[in-house]
């Protein structure tokens, strides 16, 4: 069977044994801890915007950590991170040496209402600190690095965060976006890749390209999922079917379908990825402007995003197609 002839209806049909409900179950009760320490009034502040609106409370405020640096603390592998929080001067003081040590991200954050806002272009890696200038600690100063940070930081357990933490939860949903989109890159980019080797392009091009639209909308189908959990909706296989109207109109998987089953491979095999990228990027911010709004995003909305991010996506689908060129050729 041919990616051609497959409308959305089939492509679902043919990838629902492939979306694992019992793991993407299990996602949303994955634990983790993140540690706190520092000035106890700002703690106490920090500790009270991460709640807002979470629930069950109790179980939220649980992965909320304080610590003392210098003090012992048993590092899982649920620990995720470490916040310190402070006003000017208080880090040169703080004993940062203990909290390296942890052999986590660190997050320094310094409360000035005068100073110039400012933040790392990225999260600190293990071990190291990054520091971050902050006129207070409400959620809409945050919202610009902290938060995208701190999501980032923890990796593998973004459902369980958003579930926990409800304000993270558009960050986690828009990290499982971006996420699943190289996911999609990768196997679009692969199959093309296919399609240019001699010999093997012959035998198992057509395979990789029936192969890749069934791929792409099974990791995208999880995506909705993980999205719809993130919101507190537990995974179910017929929420995709409710949920496939409200990606831009069905855009999301009309045009990437439309745009992967006419590809010609002469054309550049980065532009295959970056149309798998583009789709499932209007997928997944789709399902989560509906989750946020309590309406679905325009079709027109969903176009332009589409064709925003299938050009910003190049250059990156060049990078993976490198990649996957030096495993394949």
């Amino acid at each position: 069977m041919k990616a051609a002839v497959l409308g959305t209806a089939d492509l679902l049909k043919l990838v629902r044994g492939a979306v694992d409900v019992g793991s993407l179950h299990a996602e949303a009760r994955r634990p983790f801890r993140i540690f706190l320490c520092g000035d106890p009034a700002l703690v106490a502040e920090f500790r009270a915007t991460l709640l807002e609106g979470a629930e069950p409370r109790a179980e939220a405020a649980a992965t909320l950590e304080t610590i003392v640096p210098g003090r012992p603390t048993v590092v899982t592998g649920d620990a995720k991170a470490v916040v310190f929080l402070g006003r000017p001067g208080d880090g040169e003081g703080a004993d940062f040496d203990a909290l390296t040590g942890l052999k986590l991200p660190i997050l320094s954050l310094i409360v000035d209402p005068d100073v110039t806002p400012s933040a790392p272009a990225n999260l600190p890696e293990k071990g190291r600190i990054g520091e971050y200038a902050l006129t207070s600690l409400e959620a809409g100063a945050l919202r610009g690095s902290v938060f995208p940070h701190l999501v980032q930081a923890c990796a593998g357990v973004e459902v369980a965060v958003a579930r926990r933490l409800t304000i993270l939860r558009e960050f986690c949903a828009a990290k499982l976006t971006r996420d699943c989109a190289k996911r999609s890159l990768t196997v679009a980019a692969a199959s093309a890749v296919l399609d240019h080797v001699p010999l093997a392009g012959l035998v198992l091009g057509p395979i990789a390209s029936a192969g890749d639209m069934v791929a792409i909308t099974g990791l995208q189908m999880a995506l909705v999922l993980q999205i719809g959990s993130c919101y507190g909706k537990d995974p179910d296989l017929q929420r995709v079917w409710e949920l496939l109207p409200v990606v831009g109109g069905g855009f999301g998987w009309r045009a990437l379908s439309r745009e992967l089953s006419g590809f010609i491979p002469v054309a550049g095999i980065a532009i295959k990825g970056a149309i798998a990228y583009a789709g499932t990027i209007v997928v997944g911010e789709g399902v989560t402007f509906y989750y946020e709004h309590g309406r679905q995003m325009s079709a027109a909305d969903a176009a332009k995003l589409y064709e925003e991010t299938k050009s910003s996506a190049m250059q990156l689908a060049r990078e993976i197609v490198a990649r996957v060129k030096s495993k394949i050729l």
